[in-house]
């Protein structure tokens, strides 16, 4: 599944406040409600003056993101000022004709069967809104144009220019667009297709956090610059917006949205500021803005931990056995990928709380999954039902009580995911086997010392043989991931609303009291 770019401003405002606030400023946030007046003076269109004053600040805020990122100016960068009416336009062309959105359409029903979103959660009218609700300005790739919002006052819009053109200053040294788009999108049919796509699964969910992380630490840097700091001497930054990221009262969609879309949006901008910031202070700003350019981590497991990265740790990466003469029969292929650590840490708290996310996250050790759907599914609808895929799920841990801890987690779950739970102790050949009914078919969980397999769907036989194979064919360690895109479940989300542009949460909800006029630390998020 695929991800993309999600910038949640108001909680990066959060950040720069309470660390401006550490050194005497005053950070204060104004109420939510707002008249009907004030509502349609904030959605004023700014004058030809303000118009004239944004176009100018283009260059001066160019030069301050050369100097703080170290990236060269190729050349002037194109603007644009355009209308809500002209962005709403934009967004709901490129949603439809845009080739991550459809798979994301696609992965919907296997992110329900996984249970990270409820069976009546309607994806696509979902984000939608999301994205008219939140854009706040984007650079296109396509097109070399940094695009303005007629409706936001300059101030207001200069922190986002900070953050809009490091992209284009990306983009003037690797092509964003090639150097994003790196991984496969066809669905794998075989052994080699299915192994393949484990090897590459992950690196465009990487390249966008190095994409956003760069980006939201000069921002920081814009917005730090009255009190003479940067993200590179602010020790624990990337770690508090991290830890402030679960304030989406900024944003009415937001707020309702599953904790999937919630982590996995902000993923790309938290994870992957706190990543730059620890690759400047060991290695300096070069090597945070052009070297992770040149050389871009493959997974979220080097992103959550970037003393990894820097030490060229070996991924887990799983193999997959030729499961297709066991299934083909029956089954479709319909999907293949990693379980990556930002998964676990998503599922986790989802199923067991944030304290057991805490705790299990680190002692994941590598998981893939595989989906199939059942040819006797034949119209739409019965396409469009979880019942008609079947999904095992295979992970390691790094000990045996870690492994055993996730399948009771994971076990907990399961009445909330299916109807006519059943267990049916007669069924399990082991005390490591548990086996369930369930109104979608057979349902075993087991355990083998660091190892776990779930199979949901497939018929118990089938899925103890999907089990041993897989069991058979690791390794005794951990393969090194090939350096292209990987397709982790929680990430799509993000990658694939990062080609809208940059978002906004809470316009105007955090404003910096006393960092002096045009200091471009007033919140348009």
């Amino acid at each position: 599944m695929r991800d993309g770019r999600l910038m949640v401003l108001a909680i990066a405002m959060l950040l720069v406040a309470g660390s401006v606030a550490c050194v005497g400023q005053t950070a204060t946030a104004p109420s939510d409600s707002q008249t009907p007046a004030a509502k349609a003076e904030s959605d004023k269109p700014m004058t030809k003056e303000q118009a004239k004053e944004l176009f100018k600040s283009v260059d001066d805020i160019l030069n301050f993101v050369s100097t703080d990122s170290k990236l060269p100016i190729e050349h002037s960068v194109k603007r644009k000022l355009i209308t809500r009416d002209e962005v709403n336009r934009y967004l709901t062309k490129k949603f439809n004709d845009d080739k991550s959105a459809k798979h994301m359409e696609r992965d919907e029903i296997v992110l329900k069967k996984f249970g990270l979103l409820d069976q009546d959660f309607q994806l696509r009218p979902f984000l939608l809104s999301l994205l008219t609700e939140q854009i706040a300005g984007f650079y296109d790739n396509k097109t070399k144009t940094v695009n303005l919002l007629d409706w936001i006052k300059p101030d207001d819009q200069k922190p986002v220019l900070a953050h809009e053109l490091t992209h284009a200053l990306q983009d003037q040294k690797v092509d964003l667009t090639k150097w994003s788009d790196v991984g496969e999108d066809n669905i794998a049919r075989n052994v080699k297709e299915d192994n393949q796509h484990l090897q590459t699964d992950e690196a465009e969910t990487a390249r966008s956090a190095v994409a956003e992380g760069q980006a939201m630490a000069v921002f920081v840097d814009y917005s730090l610059r009255p009190t003479g700091k940067t993200i590179a001497d602010t020790p624990g930054i990337g770690e508090r917006l991290k830890d402030l990221a679960a304030d989406t009262s900024g944003s009415p969609i937001m707020a309702r949205a599953p904790l999937l879309l919630q982590q996995s949006l902000i993923f790309p901008y938290s994870d992957g500021l706190a990543f730059e910031q620890a690759i400047m202070v060991k290695k300096g700003r070069e090597a945070a803005f052009a070297g992770t350019l040149a050389n871009p981590p493959s997974s979220s497991f080097e992103i959550m931990n970037p003393a990894a990265y820097m030490a060229h740790t070996p991924v887990p990466v799983l193999r997959m056995p030729d499961i297709h003469p066991l299934i083909d029969a029956e089954y479709t292929p319909y999907d293949v990928g990693v379980m990556g650590e930002l998964d676990v840490r998503i599922l986790t708290e989802l199923f067991g709380g944030k304290e057991v996310s805490d705790a299990l996250t680190p002692e994941w050790d590598g998981g893939l999954y595989y989906a199939a759907q059942r040819k006797s599914a034949m119209t739409d609808g019965q396409k469009d039902s979880t019942a008609s895929l079947a999904l095992l799920y295979y992970s390691q841990w790094k000990s045996e009580d870690a492994a055993r801890a996730f399948l009771r987690v994971y076990t907990r779950e399961l009445p909330r995911k299916y109807t006519r739970v059943e267990l049916s102790k007669k069924d399990a050949q082991s005390a490591d086997e548990q086996v369930y009914s369930t109104n979608e078919g057979d349902v075993l969980l087991s355990v083998s010392g660091k190892d776990v397999f779930i199979s949901e769907g497939f018929e118990l036989p089938l899925a103890r043989k999907l089990r041993d194979a897989i069991q058979s064919v690791q390794g005794t360690g951990p393969l090194q991931v090939a350096g292209v895109r990987m397709h982790e479940p929680s990430l799509s989300m993000a990658e694939m609303l990062g080609s809208f542009g940059m978002m906004r949460v809470g316009l105007e909800r955090y404003t910096l009291k006393g960092a002096g006029a045009g200091s471009g630390i007033t919140s348009v998020y």
